[in-house]
């Protein structure tokens, strides 16, 4: 195997994945960068830096996985969220940036000067959770989810952020764990998409994401109709429940949170309704 510069690894990778991913510069770029742990600043002024032959075949092998559609994020072990840095596994869904707008909503709904007590109702990777620890110091949040396995990883986010001494992670489905207690805010990126769109979703989304964490059903409400019910038996008078929601899902859960206080929905940077508000 030939040495190659970096610039003609980099045209090599974009060459690889053109017509594959929908951003096949930025894909090659990402992995390069983290194949020789620098910034693209030194990319762009070294362009004739020779890679070692171990290195070439490194790149090689993260080029085949990100073209049979693996999620660069699984590839690289890691995504932003809120301006943290979070690892991820296939044990979890990926955070994406529509998710901020659900922690942005709920910190602007409670008050960040005492104690508070939030549940995160299949926490994943744990970044809501561990983004709401780090923005509320005063809080207390634990963490819920399904599987014991995300639930290492959102401990380990936790860690890294040095926020988890102030959070629980417990296995549950849905609320079940915390039975009999109550919680001042209840989040929730809960699993919304119907089965019946599996097959319109990109391949990196359908194929390598955790199922459990996507499909809710034949409707995709599913985990609402659960979810909801059980938040109003355990939030404290006046307590919020935060949801993530669908495209087209506003109407539905307008009607499942009939008899809630101050039931809103919140845009995402597209105009779609993505998070849905309400007090109990």
């Amino acid at each position: 195997m030939n040495s190659r510069t970096l610039q003609q690894t980099l045209s090599a990778g974009i060459s690889t994945l053109e017509g594959i991913t929908t951003q096949p510069r930025r894909d090659a770029e990402l992995l390069l960068l983290r194949l020789i742990d620098r910034d693209r600043a030194f990319l762009l002024t070294h362009p004739d830096l020779l890679l070692t032959t171990d290195q070439t075949a490194q790149y090689e092998s993260w080029l085949r996985r990100r073209a049979q559609h693996e999620p660069i994020q699984y590839i690289l072990g890691e995504q932003e969220f809120f301006g943290l840095t979070f690892a991820v596994t296939p044990d979890v869904l990926i955070p994406r940036p529509e998710t901020e707008h659900l922690v942005e909503a709920l910190l602007g709904r409670v008050p960040h000067d005492r104690p508070l007590r939030i549940a995160d109702v299949g926490t994943g990777s744990g970044a809501i959770a561990v983004a709401l620890s780090y923005a509320l110091p005063e809080a207390q949040v634990t963490a819920l989810d399904i599987s014991v396995s995300a639930l290492a990883v959102a401990k380990r986010n936790a860690e890294t952020h040095h926020v988890a001494d102030r959070m629980r992670f417990l296995t549950s489905d849905l609320l079940s764990a915390v039975g009999g207690e109550r919680f001042d805010a209840i989040v929730s990126n809960p699993p919304y998409v119907a089965e019946a769109d599996r097959a319109s979703l990109e391949p990196q989304v359908r194929d390598y994401e955790p199922s459990g964490a996507l499909f809710a059903g034949t409707s995709g409400l599913d985990v609402y109709e659960r979810l909801i019910p059980e938040a109003h038996a355990t939030l404290e008078p006046g307590g919020w429940l935060l949801m993530e929601i669908g495209q087209g899902q506003r109407d539905a859960l307008t009607q499942l949170l009939s008899g809630w206080n101050n039931v809103g929905f919140i845009d995402d940077l597209q105009g779609i309704p993505r998070v849905a508000c309400a007090r109990r």
